[in-house]
């Protein structure tokens, strides 16, 4: 089911709620009075907004009626009057609400608030019904108040409902099986799955929240926003841990223990989906000895003849979502699922080539979905995303093809704010659906609607923003998206059936340092990207500088006759992409690091043609392919070698040369003859 055909919020069910937006704004109210009153930070008001929201929860589950205040109650204490029979009343209540929730709350833990603004907040919301409110309601008042509660270090933010919810309906989790998120923030994915599940299997629902959700957070305040949200949308809330999901296997305390009888802590192999979104390494790595030892992915591993090996060199850090694909691999069961959150770089970068290798060893991907850049820009990162779906190995092998797609339209825009985007005709007016609401512009329900008709058919008409890539063709040296275009994989076998050259055939890099750099007091010409003119394919500006006061990245020697090409920068692989022929006039020049100095094989390839092929959509179309990187893309140097050249005869290549170089004669000749232009005034 996509997302656009999940019920509609509707506040109308609880009357207490007189506009759409009640709740959210009772919600807002009661923590801007808190902040305001009682000299909280915003994160200490948010805090003590929650405990008082336990009180209410918990007074609501066991009909003690101890959560009111009478209208004397009230202005006995907005006239500063010590109200006692309310001050014990709501004391014993809370003192109830924390034991209940032991977990959560610190021994001896207390309600920050001064009397009066305990008052103002019961007040608010003694009249309303929370457990029996619409779940949208209650999802609503999350999403846009309480989701900033996971922005709270180690790399964690907030993910987008859209996403979740692209997770879940494509892992289609069941009432029987067993859901965890073990890096759960306030619930959104456990909530999903809830949600899911009522619509599919609504006789099972109940039983599947008390019994089949799972969530693990590190974060106390976090962890306490998912228990309270759990126990709105179906009484799921025994089964929050607050807990770090990476610490030891005996440390991890899952209610599970007690309701399923277990008494093995270590939770390996039982759970049959995982969905989450792991803090990602922006905040830096794990470091902690005693974690990394637990881990595989904790060592160094090496590549023999094609394979990883784990060596026993403990690495000195590692980034948490690497850890946390391991340990959710070892959580989930033989046959079990997962979907979770990665950064790019996880799919393509070559030197966690040795991650993709360990994850094929133990589990078969089934799906990779990109996601825009702009998706978390509203929760405070830019990071580049997708999403890794995959099946445990479990003997059987029933896996033949790869679903591939890219969500181009999140249906909210990349700001701070995520404004809501809607679909528009060709004269600007927005379009509503047949019942009256505006539609959101969103390609999510698109894909989706794509997997599930893969999913009945095991076929799918290829189209470059989703497609199919048979389980043989698939290598785990790469992962992303971006690789496996059709048009790409195309253009491969083409440039291959006409007898195209690997670039590495034709020729050779410059890998060595300029001799010139160990001289500090030498000055020398400078060449960086940007003094290469991408209209022309030549060098037009350099730099005077001595040796000592260049940048780091000043690497090679240029000569007459070589080519230099791009390998790094936003523009590689585009029509902006560096690339020049070296004159006499730049000979003996230095080079910045972010080209390669190219040697032409001029037996076997006319270096003018090389640069004219360098230009070619061909050439670029295989570096926007092989290229790397989230912040700043790269090209490897074996990437950059195995780049696919199409040779025509030899007579062929010097007429296209000839016509390259002429150009070249003809600009100079131009730059001359205006050198020598004189005007009389």
């Amino acid at each position: 089911m996509s997302q656009s055909t999940l019920p509609l919020l509707n506040f109308a069910e609880n009357p207490s709620l007189e506009k759409n937006d009640g709740l959210l704004r009772v919600f807002e109210d009661i923590h801007n009075h808190i902040y305001a009153n009682d000299g909280l930070s915003p994160e200490q008001a948010l805090d003590e907004t929650i405990k008082i929201l336990f009180l209410k929860i918990f007074d609501e589950k066991n009909k003690k009626f101890g959560f009111k205040i009478s209208p004397t109650e009230y202005k006995n204490i907005l006239d500063g009057k010590s109200d006692q029979e309310f001050i014990d009343r709501l004391r014993n209540l809370q003192q109830a609400t924390f034991d209940f929730f032991s977990n959560l709350f610190e021994k001896g833990e207390k309600i920050k608030l001064k009397n009066s603004t305990l008052g103002f907040v019961v007040n608010k919301i003694q009249n309303i019904d929370l457990l029996n409110s619409s779940n949208d309601v209650k999802g609503l008042a999350f999403k846009k108040f309480i989701h900033t509660s996971q922005r709270v270090g180690r790399g964690q933010f907030f993910t987008p409902e859209q996403v979740i919810n692209l997770c879940v309906e494509i892992i289609q989790p069941q009432a029987n099986e067993v859901v965890l998120d073990p890096a759960c923030g306030s619930g959104g994915f456990l909530s999903s799955a809830l949600k899911y599940v009522s619509i599919n299997q609504a006789d099972h629902a109940k039983k599947f929240a008390k019994e089949n959700i799972y969530g693990i957070e590190i974060n106390r305040t976090a962890a306490k926003i998912a228990k309270m949200r759990m126990i709105l949308d179906g009484d799921g809330f025994s089964n929050i841990a607050q807990h770090d999901s990476l610490s030891e296997w005996s440390s991890i305390d899952l209610e599970l223990n007690r309701t399923n009888g277990k008494t093995n802590k270590t939770y390996q192999n039982f759970f049959d989906i995982i969905l989450t979104n792991p803090p990602f390494g922006t905040q830096g790595k794990i470091s902690d000895k005693s974690v990394l030892r637990n881990f595989d992915l904790g060592y160094k591993w090496d590549e023999v003849d094609g394979q990883y090996i784990k060596t026993s060199e403990q690495l000195n850090g590692q980034v948490p979502e690497i850890l946390f694909i391991e340990r959710c691999l070892k959580f989930l069961k033989p046959g079990g699922r997962m979907a979770m959150v990665l950064p790019n770089g996880d799919f393509e970068n070559s030197s966690l080539a040795y991650l993709r290798h360990y994850i094929a060893a133990i589990a078969e991907v089934f799906a990779v979905i990109k996601l825009p850049q702009e998706t978390f820009i509203p929760s405070g990162t830019g990071v580049k995303t997708s999403i890794i779906f995959l099946k445990k190995k479990n003997g059987e092998d029933k896996i033949k093809k790869i679903f591939f797609s890219q969500v181009t339209k999140l249906g909210y825009s990349g700001n701070k704010n995520g404004s809501l985007i809607y679909k528009k005709d060709e004269i600007g007016n927005t379009i509503k659906n047949k019942v009256g609401g505006l539609q959101i512009d969103e390609d999510i329900s698109d894909v989706v609607s794509s997997y599930l008709k893969f999913k009945i058919k095991q076929t799918l008409e290829e189209q470059e923003n989703s497609f199919l890539v048979d389980k043989q063709d698939l290598s785990y040296a790469r992962l992303d998206f971006e690789f496996y275009k059709p048009s790409y994989r195309k253009q491969a076998k083409i440039l291959t059936s006409k007898g195209a050259y690997r670039l590495g055939d034709l020729v050779k890099i410059k890998k060595s340092k300029s001799n010139k750099l160990k001289q500090k007091d030498l000055v020398v010409k400078y060449v960086e990207l940007s003094d290469v003119s991408t209209q022309y394919n030549e060098i037009i500006n350099a730099t005077e500088m001595v040796v000592h006061e260049l940048p780091s990245r000043a690497s090679y020697e240029i000569e007459k006759g070589q080519i230099i090409t791009s390998v790094a920068g936003n523009s590689i692989g585009t029509d902006n992409h560096a690339s020049a022929f070296v004159t006499e006039e730049y000979n003996g020049y230095i080079c910045t690091n972010g080209f390669r100095v190219l040697v032409p094989n001029e037996k076997l390839v006319n270096p003018y043609y090389l640069l004219y092929y360098l230009k070619s959509k061909n050439f670029l179309d295989q570096v926007f392919r092989f290229r790397t990187g989230a912040a700043i893309p790269s090209l490897l140097d074996v990437d950059l070698l195995n780049v696919l050249v199409l040779l025509p005869p030899i007579k062929e290549q010097n007429r296209i040369g000839a016509i390259i170089e002429e150009g070249f004669r003809e600009r100079k000749q131009f730059q001359e003859k205006i050198k020598k232009i004189e005007v009389n005034i």
